[in-house]
């Protein structure tokens, strides 16, 4: 971002001192706009109703990650696995691995659902069910290119597929 704002590149002097002041500005307003999608306090009611185990896998930084949760209330989740939880970040395998191992489950018992390429990589990679979530982020892209196992379009077309899908 401080790249396309002001066309410097990390070497560049000055780059470090926006990127700090940059974070920090992150940081203090971690969720101003942040919200959950529509239908997801419906999903997540229905997990934990059903006693199925689900966390978070993210490329965030812990240090945002941390803030952001309790922000969404979404600290009742099974693990919280941020960008620099292990050496490796999404599409390696490895966080979703952790993940795993933090839920108690193995991981070809686990869905891994993303709204990125990366996410799709990485659970493929660590063997898991992959789920393309059409309604996230990157969802205007085509997600069928991503050949995830599945797609919902939505959190509620999600949990139908949970519902099938025992």
């Amino acid at each position: 971002m401080i790249g396309a704002s002001f066309g410097l590149k990390p070497e560049d002097e000055g780059f470090d001192e926006l990127r700090t002041a940059f974070l920090d500005a992150y940081a203090a307003s971690i969720a101003v706009e942040s919200r959950l999608f529509d239908g997801m306090d419906v999903l997540l009611a229905s997990l934990s109703e059903k006693s199925i185990a689900w966390g978070i896998v993210t490329n965030k930084a812990g240090r945002f990650t941390h803030l952001l949760v309790p922000e969404l209330n979404l600290q009742h989740a099974g693990c919280v696995i941020a960008g620099d939880t292990t050496p490796y970040s999404k599409p390696h395998p490895e966080p979703l691995l952790e993940a795993a191992r933090r839920l108690g489950l193995p991981p070809e018992q686990c869905w891994y659902v993303g709204d990125d390429l990366r996410d799709i990589q990485a659970g493929r990679a660590a063997g898991m069910t992959t789920i393309a979530a059409a309604w996230g982020y990157c969802g205007h892209q085509e997600p069928v290119e991503w050949l995830a196992d599945a797609i919902a379009a939505s959190p509620l077309e999600l949990l139908a597929l949970l519902q099938t899908n025992p």
